[in-house]
């Protein structure tokens, strides 16, 4: 092998269409294979999310329907039985701030959290929550816990 049979390797190099807009002798020179007029000939094309050829749109073709409350708050359950098992795996003794929470992985630091009702818990816990459900704080101060809303 010598400099003058040098070869790229095989599916590295894909130069076997001819370039475009390089005159007419070319074969692809004028309008560079792109056809006449309309907005695909034109340079800075690029076709807009969800066109369908001047057909009506399908996002626009459906329907709305509904209403999205601006206001809502959107809140990150935790149940007590998820609490419980925590209890049980020695993760937590007595209190529960919202940094442990986030510390176990229960919820995210820009989340607001809500103690949900469902399992039980026999656990003296102080929680520390956003909100609580009324089955939660009863089941809470019923095992001799203490709800704090932050």
């Amino acid at each position: 092998m010598d400099l003058s049979n040098i070869q790229p390797a095989a599916g590295s190099t894909h130069k076997n269409a001819k370039r475009l807009g390089r005159g007419q002798g070319s074969g692809k020179g004028g309008t560079a294979a792109r056809g006449h007029k309309g907005a695909k000939s034109r340079s800075g094309y690029s076709k807009k999310l969800g066109f369908e050829g001047g057909q009506m749109p399908l996002q626009r073709r459906v329907p709305k329907f509904g209403f999205k409350n601006i206001n809502r708050k959107e809140y990150q359950g935790i149940n007590l039985d998820t609490l419980q098992g925590l209890v049980d795996d020695k993760k937590i003794k007595d209190a529960l701030g919202f940094d442990s929470m986030v510390e176990l992985r229960l919820a995210r630091k820009t989340e607001m959290v809500k103690i949900l009702g469902r399992g039980e818990l026999k656990a003296a816990l102080k929680i520390s929550a956003h909100k609580f459900t009324a089955s939660a704080k009863a089941a809470i101060e019923a095992a001799g816990g203490e709800a704090i809303e932050l």
